[in-house]
């Protein structure tokens, strides 16, 4: 079967490797998709620490069970299944707390195991073991599934923000992500929601698909928030970027007891930003972390797509063939894409 496996920095073969069986406790599924995303852009420049080379990439996986292995029961060959990326252990005090996505222990798809950029690939027991693998819903197809895994995030990062009824939600990032969090904003009963880009062209596409209330381009994103909301500030704004300036902004342009959420992780040789603590102070400003998702996260996002809450399908923009992928990755990282999966 093929298989694309990072090696080092700008080190990614698609090639040939033996076909996978399963063992004891795993499943074997045939990927259909395994959608591309921002990290798939930093490991294929700048590697990752948890990537022990070579390791086949992806994360946002949909497929088809291929094998059931020994000792698995309620799978059958044939069962259409979505699968996570992050993976708790389960067994540690946060785990057991429901606290999932801050398991210390966590593994991950793609870098710990191989990933879903392959014809076939196992799931480990450990995923069995927390509910991370899921059924797909009739009438959603492995393409809109396998965006359940990002959407998962999303939610994650929303309901520690506490989006809810009559908020002005201020999303800070274009791209996948953000353009989820315009849709699931909607869909938890927003008000308005506001879109901020950089990247002119980028921003003109996703708005043209998520259609916010209105986008914000330039210099003087906070002026121009602040004006959109009457010069109150946003109830929410959401970091969908890896951008320090984007969090210092986003402190500037929050309403009183506003909710920020710095849903993008800054780079690990800059992560300090400037922070007027007597804005949070007299604000009573909230800012909130949010790290991927939980095998919760994971079921729900699958059934928003599935009544429709979250439409995905027409934000994959690129359907590309396994042996394509580099330029996959490519394309998300030139910003000229909204959705890039990959159908091996």
């Amino acid at each position: 079967m093929k298989v694309a496996r990072f090696y080092a920095p700008g080190d990614i073969r698609v090639e040939e490797a033996p076909e996978p069986v399963a063992g004891p406790g795993e499943i074997k599924i045939g990927v259909r998709n395994c959608s591309t995303c921002g990290t798939d852009v930093k490991i294929s420049r700048h590697g990752h620490h948890h990537i022990r080379p070579p390791r086949v990439m992806g994360h946002e996986i949909a497929g088809e069970i291929a094998e059931v292995g020994q000792g698995v029961s309620g799978w059958a060959t044939g069962d259409r299944v979505q699968v996570i990326a992050a993976i708790p252990c389960g067994r540690c005090q946060e785990c057991r707390r429901g606290r999932m996505t801050v398991c210390p222990d966590q593994e991950s798809m793609g870098y710990h195991y191989d990933g879903g950029f392959a014809e076939y690939m196992i799931i480990p027991a450990k995923v069995l073991a927390v509910g991370g693998v899921n059924r797909i819903p009739e009438g959603v197809g492995f393409a809109e599934a396998s965006v359940a895994e990002p959407l998962a995030c999303v939610l994650n990062g929303q309901e520690l923000a506490r989006v809810g009824e009559g908020d002005d939600v201020v999303i800070m990032g274009s791209g996948p992500i953000g353009c989820l969090h315009v849709r699931l904003a909607r869909s938890r009963g927003a008000g308005r929601v506001f879109l901020v880009d950089i990247n002119a062209e980028r921003l003109e596409m996703a708005a043209g698909l998520v259609r916010p209330d209105a986008v914000v381009h330039g210099q003087d994103v906070v002026e121009q928030v602040l004006k959109l909301t009457e010069d109150r500030g946003a109830d929410v704004v959401i970091t969908a970027a890896a951008s320090g300036a984007a969090q210092e902004q986003a402190l500037r342009m929050a309403a009183r007891q506003g909710r920020i959420s710095f849903f993008g992780g800054l780079p690990k040789d800059n992560p300090i930003i400037g922070c007027d603590s007597n804005l949070v102070h007299y604000r009573e400003l909230t800012i909130v972390g949010a790290n991927g998702s939980s095998p919760a996260h994971n079921a729900q996002a699958l059934r928003l797509i599935a009544d429709g809450s979250v439409p995905v399908s027409d934000l994959i923009t690129h359907r590309l063939p396994l042996a394509e992928v580099l330029e996959g990755i490519d394309i998300v990282g030139r910003g000229e894409a909204i959705k890039v999966t990959i159908e091996p």
